[in-house]
């Protein structure tokens, strides 16, 4: 099979010839692996099965200072210590100056000026058009995740407002999105915490569900398929998020769920994507855990498809590099 026949299949949740897979880094951990390897394009070789392709310009931002870059919504990132996103140092909106505050153009070429090149270099793989920050973090990257949080309880009208503009532009990036040859869209927009949602289901159904609601469903509209993004303990809404028509649940944290569990109650409703130890295997185990546990997750969550073995997050820099290899060496040669 080829590798996009691979991945449909395993959609389809039947079973395909492998398991497909994906794998990514941070910054630090690729500049490991590049060195332990001697190969510079270390990333190209592993096989995987997408190519991304971000419509928000995160990575592109230009520097103010030292460290500092700025991206198109106006805020400011200390990339110092994170290098590969970094830690907010501006606050753009509060309650007094909201209606002040003008969003990005979403027609800006910029954000689709290297699209066509990069699908023309897909080859094989499943072309997935990606919007970090959706809907929850973009509100928070503007406003503060305190401060938003806190008008969750006590000003809701003012972030209904809030994720009426932000649903606004993502679906005009969406649809200009939609010109190009994509098979499916990535939506981020962290929502868990090692524990449960940061805004409890309650508040997530009221305040966010609606609005991801209307993003998903006009890409299914479309006849393309819905990922999602969101790190932490949400197992709580899946029935929720499939009832939003999302395909594909990404990271799949085994650390936060029980990931066999999750694949019995929903593998018949959701493909997932991740599943691979970022806190505990790949930065602590030994080889042979690092294999056995690989080799687990595909014979039991990859059973009659519906699996892309991946790390359940960038791999960290803290991931031995002899780990990811033997990773690698049990997904390449299933």
């Amino acid at each position: 099979m080829t590798v996009r026949e691979r991945f449909f299949k395993s959609l389809e949740h039947e079973q395909p010839d492998m398991t497909p897979y994906h794998i990514t880094f941070t910054k630090d951990a690729l500049d490991n692996m590049v060195a332990y390897t001697g190969k510079k394009d270390f990333l190209e070789s592993i096989g995987n099965c997408m190519t991304m392709v971000g419509l928000d310009l995160f990575g592109e931002e230009p520097e103010v200072s030292a460290g500092i870059v700025e991206d198109r919504f106006g805020v400011r990132w200390d990339r110092r210590v994170d290098k590969d996103i970094g830690v907010i140092c501006n606050r753009l909106i509060t309650e007094e100056n909201f209606e002040d505050y003008r969003f990005p153009d979403p027609d800006d070429e910029r954000l689709y000026r290297d699209v066509a090149q990069r699908i023309d270099h897909a080859s094989d793989t499943v072309v997935v058009g990606g919007l970090g920050f959706a809907t929850f973090e973009r509100g928070w990257s503007l406003m503060g995740m305190e401060e938003l949080l806190t008008c969750m309880i006590d000003n809701k009208a003012l972030v209904h407002q809030l994720f009426d503009k932000i649903t606004d532009y993502n679906l005009r990036v969406i649809k200009n999105a939609m010109e190009f040859d994509i098979d499916g869209f990535r939506f981020g927009d962290d929502w868990g915490q090692q524990k449960g949602l940061i805004m409890g289901p309650q508040l997530w159904r009221e305040l966010i569900k609606p609005y991801i609601k209307k993003l998903y469903g006009y890409v299914k509209s479309q006849g393309k398929f819905v990922m999602i993004h969101s790190c932490g303990d949400v197992k709580e809404i899946f029935p929720d998020i499939i009832e939003c028509g999302v395909d594909i649940f990404n990271p799949f944290q085994p650390e936060v769920m029980d990931v066999f569990e999750i694949k019995d109650s929903y593998g018949e409703q959701l493909s997932f994507y991740g599943g691979i130890s970022t806190q505990r295997t790949l930065p602590y185990g030994t080889q042979e855990e690092t294999v056995a546990d690989v080799r687990l997750l595909i014979d039991k969550i990859g059973k009659n498809g519906g699996f892309i073995a991946s790390p359940a997050h960038d791999i960290p820099r803290d991931a031995k590099p002899e780990n990811v290899m033997a990773m690698l060496d049990v997904l390449k040669n299933q």
